[in-house]
C-alpha cells in the first residue's frame, strides 16, 4: 500500500489552540510508522494546471501570491509562512496517490496530508481548507488516468460542501456523503441531490448527533453497496475525516475505532468488486490526537489485509430513520433493493 506524505506539510500553522494543529500529521504518521506493508513516498507540489480542473484561476493565483504571508482568510482559515507549500504539497500528494493505484503494482493509498481539503470551494477556502484535495484527485483521475466514474466517500463528521458544490452538475462523479445536521457548514441537507445532467448523483446522509458504529454500519450496507453496484465505480475515493469519532471535540458522533474498520471493510468490498481494488484514502479531520490515530490505523489495517473481526452492531431506530429518508428521497434514481 502506498502512503503519501511530506514531513514539510507540519509547516502549516493555524496558531496556538487552533484544532487543525500541526500535531495531527505527527501523530498519524507515527501511527503508521511500524507497518512493514507500506510504501511511503514524497510528494510533490501541484501543477496549477491540475489545480484549476476544479479551482478558478483567479484563485489559485491568489493563493499562490500568498506563499510565505501570515494572515486569516475567515474566521477558521489561517496561514503561517508554510501553509501555501503545504497545501500544494496536499493536493500533490492526493494526484500521486491517485496515480498509484492506476500505475504501480498497490492498488490502495493514503494521502496523508494536512490542511484537509473538502471544504474548499473552486473559488474560496473556508473551514481549514484550501485546495480540495480529492476533487483534485478525482478530475486527476478522469482527465489523465481513463477513469471513466469515481465514486467519492466523504464520512468525515462535517459535510464536504466543496467536493459537492464542484461536481453537483455532473454524473461521472457519484458524491455520498455521511454527517451530523445540522452542523458545521450548514449544507448537505437531504434534498441536495446535486443538478441538471447530475441530479441523483449527490447523495446526502444527514445525521442527527449521537449516532454510532451500527448506524454508519447500517447507511453503507443499504445505500452505499447498492448503488455502487449499479453505479460501478472505476476508482473509490474516501475523505477520511475521523471527526465522527466519540472522543472528537468538534462534533457529536459515537463511532469507535472499531466502526472505522468496518465501514472500511466495506468500502474495499465496493473497490474490488467494482474498482479492480482501486482505493485511495485522504486524510481529512480528526481532531482528538488519540483517536485520529487509531482510527486510520483501524482502516490502513483492513486495507491490508490485517482487519479484525467484522463488527455486527444494530443501528438505532434513529440511524434507521435516517436511512429509510435517503432511500425514499432517491428512489426515483437508485434501486435499494
Amino acid at each position: 500500500m502506498r502512503v503519501v506524505h511530506s514531513e514539510r506539510m507540519v509547516a502549516h500553522d493555524p496558531g496556538p489552540g487552533h484544532p487543525e494543529s500541526p500535531e495531527r500529521l505527527r501523530v498519524a504518521a507515527k501511527a503508521l510508522k511500524d507497518v512493514a506493508e507500506l510504501e511511503w513516498s514524497e510528494p510533490r507540489e501541484a501543477t496549477d494546471a491540475e489545480l484549476e480542473r476544479v479551482h478558478h484561476h483567479a484563485y489559485v493565483a491568489r493563493i499562490a501570491e500568498l506563499r510565505g504571508r501570515v494572515l486569516s482568510l475567515d474566521p477558521d482559515t489561517h496561514l503561517s509562512a508554510g501553509t501555501v507549500e503545504a497545501a500544494y504539497l496536499a493536493a500533490g500528494a492526493a494526484v500521486m496517490a491517485t496515480e498509484a493505484v492506476f500505475r504501480g503494482a498497490n492498488t490502495k493509498a493514503l494521502a496523508l496530508v494536512r490542511p484537509p481539503g473538502h471544504h474548499a470551494e473552486a473559488d474560496a477556502a473556508i473551514g481549514f481548507c484550501f485546495f480540495n484535495n480529492v476533487a483534485i484527485a478525482a478530475a486527476h483521475a478522469i482527465e489523465t488516468l481513463g477513469c471513466e466514474r469515481v465514486l467519492i466517500l466523504d464520512w468525515d463528521v462535517h459535510h464536504g460542501n466543496g467536493t459537492q458544490h464542484i461536481f453537483e452538475e455532473r454524473r461521472d462523479v457519484l458524491f455520498m456523503s455521511l454527517h451530523e445536521f445540522p452542523h458545521y457548514p450548514g449544507t448537505g441537507a437531504l434534498h441536495e441531490m446535486g443538478r441538471g445532467e447530475g441530479r441523483g448523483y449527490t447523495i446526502n446522509i444527514p445525521c442527527p448527533g449521537g449516532l454510532g458504529d451500527g448506524d454508519y454500519i447500517h447507511a453503507l450496507r443499504s445505500i452505499l453497496v447498492p448503488v455502487a453496484a449499479s453505479y460501478r465505480p472505476n476508482l473509490v475515493l474516501v475523505s477520511a475525516g475521523f471527526d465522527a469519532h466519540d472522543a472528537d471535540p468538534l462534533a457529536n458522533m459515537r463511532l469507535s475505532e472499531r466502526g472505522y474498520a468496518e465501514l472500511m471493510r466495506i468500502v474495499k468490498d465496493i473497490a474490488e468488486q467494482h474498482a479492480d481494488g482501486r482505493i485511495v484514502l485522504l486524510l481529512e479531520g480528526g481532531y482528538d490526537l488519540e483517536a485520529m490515530p487509531r482510527s486510520l490505523r483501524a482502516c490502513v489495517d483492513v486495507l491490508i489485509g490485517r482487519g479484525g473481526e467484522p463488527l455486527h452492531e444494530p443501528p438505532t431506530q434513529a440511524g434507521r430513520d435516517v436511512v429509510n429518508a435517503v432511500k425514499d428521497q432517491h428512489s426515483d434514481h437508485w434501486s435499494f433493493d
